[in-house]
């Protein structure tokens, strides 16, 4: 009972700590303004850890990599933490892979949540002031799917469609997490 508890604690606090770095790495990349309170919050929670790792991590292109990689790395710590204290014997190269297929999975859960809380905010308030960033995250992905299924009864349906396409991306990424875990 006591490894429950630390295995709970473990993964739901570096997690929301990976999400919150994952999250700063995408706010940075769709260049959303830092004056919106969203963005100030996720670069104060992380900015403790993201300053002095970027003395070593350059950004790349534009893209701060300091912050993913950073946030890949507290899920390398979350699974190997995991993983001592259930008592399982990966490589570190299986723990550095299932961290990176866990970001990927981290990622398409941020979109699903993201396009149902767009549609949903489209319906009731549509000019609320999380509409723009949304727009900016699930923008790109609704914009092919707004292009071949047009508004019925000015009802978009594009976000279905986005949601079904992400939820069968979601099915491959758990089963890539599965063939690892077994591979090593």
């Amino acid at each position: 009972m006591p490894n429950q508890i630390i295995i709970f604690l473990l993964d739901t606090v570096l997690g929301l700590f990976s999400l919150a770095l994952l999250l700063r790495f995408y706010v940075q990349w769709l260049r959303i303004p830092y004056y919106h309170p969203i963005t100030r919050f996720l670069v104060t929670i992380t900015d403790f850890v993201v300053r002095p790792a970027r003395r070593f991590i350059p950004s790349w292109r534009g893209l701060d990599l300091s912050t993913f990689v950073l946030a890949w790395l507290v899920q390398f710590i979350i699974l190997i933490g995991i993983s001592l204290l259930v008592g399982t014997r990966a490589g570190l190269f299986a723990f550095s892979l299932l961290a990176l297929v866990k970001l990927a999975g981290m990622t398409l859960n941020i979109l699903f949540v993201m396009i149902i809380v767009q549609a949903v905010l489209s319906w009731i308030n549509p000019n609320s002031p999380l509409a723009p960033i949304l727009e900016s995250f699930v923008g790109p992905i609704l914009a092919p799917f707004r292009r071949f299924i047009p508004p019925i009864a000015n009802l978009d349906l594009s976000p279905l469609f986005a949601l079904l396409l992400l939820q069968v991306f979601m099915i491959v990424v758990e089963n890539l997490q599965r063939q690892i875990m077994h591979a090593f």
